[in-house]
């Protein structure tokens, strides 16, 4: 015979038992997804394939036509050092569109619906899949670094200094990350969630100071790039791997962000990641497959 206590007990296992359970069940989620993308390393391979190829493309092809400020006409080097934040940062913000397709492609094979009925954390389904997503954005972010070294690229600030710009890029592609999974909550495939994923990301990165400065920009997306997060995150990087050019100024619009990149970075993934998620559990205690 069931009693009160036991009643109680049920609603608390099925409530998630606290912090400490809930980021048990997180960590038991995350190595769950870790696992199956080791046991498909194609979606690494793809994942390695493209910031590669704009390292390449925009290096070789584009670098001797893109003029920066102060820089020798045709000069691959200072274009190499402004590019690399750029592409790192793409990097980490493209794998927002796979963190939607695997949460979508779970949502129309029923898994959600499983993981719901389980006595489980409500956030530890998401948190574990975006903690999952983190792992292998870094794990490619070593490689990326790795390529860059070898095509010529150069931090020129201390080890200390060059981890944090690699942390904060870490920091805005986990931000991103809960986005992705908001929008493989909202749709019905896996399809529509990297075509969702990849509609707003394509003007964010390119409307930035990621590839090109934006001093050659009209006066009003001047102010759209150095307001954008990306581009924080982007001039933060180059200013912890020592690779802001004398030239290329930091902001032409005396945009706060622009002048306190760091800290303007840190702000904005700290901000996404508290509106997105708490936006992403509300959509999965809701959503049906």
């Amino acid at each position: 015979m069931t009693t009160v206590s036991d009643a109680a007990q049920v609603r608390a296992a099925l409530s998630g038992g606290g912090p400490g359970r809930s980021v048990r069940d997180s960590l038991v989620v995350a190595q769950r997804n870790l696992i199956r993308m080791k046991r498909i390393p194609e979606m690494a391979i793809f994942a390695l394939i493209q910031p590669i190829m704009f390292v390449v493309l925009f290096t070789y092809v584009f670098g001797g036509s893109i003029a920066l400020p102060g820089a020798p006409a045709g000069g691959v080097q200072p274009y190499r050092e402004f590019l690399m934040a750029g592409v790192f940062a793409q990097t980490v913000t493209f794998a927002t569109a796979g963190a939607g397709a695997g949460i979508a492609d779970d949502m129309h094979r029923g898994l959600i619906d499983r993981f719901r009925s389980l006595p489980m954390s409500r956030g530890a389904v998401l948190t574990g899949r975006t903690l999952a997503d983190l792992v292998q954005t870094a794990l490619t972010l070593v490689v990326l670094a790795a390529v860059a070294l070898l095509i010529g690229w150069r931090g020129h600030e201390s080890i200390g200094k060059m981890l944090g710009g690699f942390g904060l890029l870490l920091l805005l592609g986990y931000a991103f990350s809960w986005i992705g999974a908001l929008i493989g909550l909202s749709v019905r495939t896996p399809e529509a969630a990297t075509s969702g994923g990849l509609l707003w990301l394509f003007p964010m990165t390119f409307v930035s100071n990621a590839f090109v400065p934006v001093t050659g920009m009209p006066s009003f997306l001047q102010h759209i790039a150095e307001w954008n997060p990306f581009s924080a995150t982007v001039q933060a990087a180059r200013q912890l791997f020592g690779n802001t050019l004398e030239g290329v100024p930091a902001s032409v619009t005396g945009a706060w962000p622009m002048e306190h990149p760091v800290l303007a970075s840190a702000l904005w993934s700290v901000l996404i990641i508290a509106v997105f998620r708490t936006l992403a559990v509300r959509r999965y205690r809701s959503a049906t497959a």
